[in-house]
């Protein structure tokens, strides 16, 4: 049988509301790519070829972006849920899709340093009727929660108002086809959703087994500002070599540490400081005196003129100019920072799309 794909991207719960930046978080970059493709390069590196992508009521610049697959080496179907009803929602409309094949289902914001091998490995090892992954979480409110006795699940709950671990399911399951009559039979929850957790749960009522994944490595949920930039950092901290190409033009008077990619068309300019792990798009501009610290990336086109960024992500376009030191801040395109007089601090923004600040 063949193993398929199947990504939610487009307001399936998202968690990233207060935002105004254009278009789908989805689509938002980490290490300039974004997050969307870092799970399809995951579903293509474990060999699989047929995926497809369930759109919910956000989908600006996803078909776009990701065309037919061909680029990940994927062939890519869409499927329109329309209102979002839950995750077993999202299985339900691409039952046609999936057949009898077992799939891995991911989640779109989500990010996993191990990508989805660990999944295949062990349903190859373990012949389950399904994977899921837990991983120990601070917050376990706000997750589905699984609790273990050994490698049995002893309960799931759904944003359990009372947690009874501390164990979250992250945001990508392997299902045989034995989860589809499962969902066929649920009812919507007190939320008014099909919740994959129940599924799972009912699953293992039937006598199926689900077998449980220690997730090893690092695991990001992206649905607020803070975790987009958790994910940034842990993301350019563990790229390959090759992706970290120096293209651009470096002025022999500026100074460049550790890893830190340039694309073509970008200048470092004399006495700009960058230390890494940074990346600079396409036709960035780092003006003199600038500075870009640890865990930064900047979109395509982003200027500095005099300022100070660390640990930050600055989409398309966006400019900074003047004395002003940024830190742990996301920045929308076309954005216009300026500052006349030095801050003595350094300043947290999340900025929209097309915004003008001046400090």
């Amino acid at each position: 049988m063949t193993m398929k794909g199947l990504i939610l991207a487009g307001g399936h719960g998202t968690r990233l509301r207060p935002l105004t930046f254009t278009g789908n978080k989805h689509m938002i970059p980490i290490a300039n790519e974004p997050i969307l493709f870092h799970g399809l390069r995951n579903l293509a590196d474990a060999g699989i070829r047929e995926v497809a992508i369930i759109l919910g009521p956000i989908q600006e610049g996803i078909q776009e972006g990701v065309g037919d697959g061909s680029r990940f080496g994927l062939q890519v179907t869409y499927i329109h849920q329309g209102e979002p009803k839950g995750l077993a929602h999202a299985v339900l409309c691409a039952r046609s899709f999936l057949g009898e094949d077992p799939f891995v289902m991911y989640l779109g914001d989500n990010l996993l340093q191990a990508g989805v091998l660990p999944f295949l490995a062990a349903y190859e090892r373990e012949h389950p009727d399904a994977v899921v992954a837990a991983t120990p979480v601070a917050n376990p409110v706000q997750y589905g929660i699984v609790e273990l006795d050994g490698d049995r699940i002893v309960s799931i709950e759904e944003k359990p108002a009372h947690p009874k671990s501390n164990l979250a399911l992250i945001g990508v399951y392997l299902f045989t086809a034995s989860i589809h009559p499962v969902i066929a039979r649920l009812q919507p929850s007190r939320r008014g959703e099909l919740e994959i957790t129940e599924a799972i749960w009912n699953l293992l009522q039937t006598g199926a087994r689900v077998h449980p994944l220690r997730l090893e490595g690092w695991w990001k949920d992206t649905g607020l500002p803070a975790d987009l930039l958790d994910a940034n950092e842990k993301v350019l901290d563990s790229l390959p070599e090759h992706r970290m190409r120096r293209e651009g033009t470096i002025s022999p008077r500026a100074t460049v540490r550790g890893r830190v990619s340039i694309e073509s068309g970008s200048v470092v300019e004399d006495g700009a400081t960058i230390e890494g792990p940074a990346m600079l798009g396409k036709n960035v501009r780092i003006g003199a005196g600038s500075h870009v610290g640890p865990g930064s990336t900047l979109g395509d086109g982003v200027q500095l003129a005099g300022a100070s960024v660390r640990r930050s992500i600055l989409l398309e376009g966006a400019r900074v100019e003047g004395p002003v030191r940024i830190a742990d801040s996301l920045v929308g395109r076309r954005v216009l920072i300026s500052a006349r007089h030095p801050s003595p601090e350094e300043v947290t923004l999340v900025i929209g799309d097309a915004a003008q600040i001046r400090l």
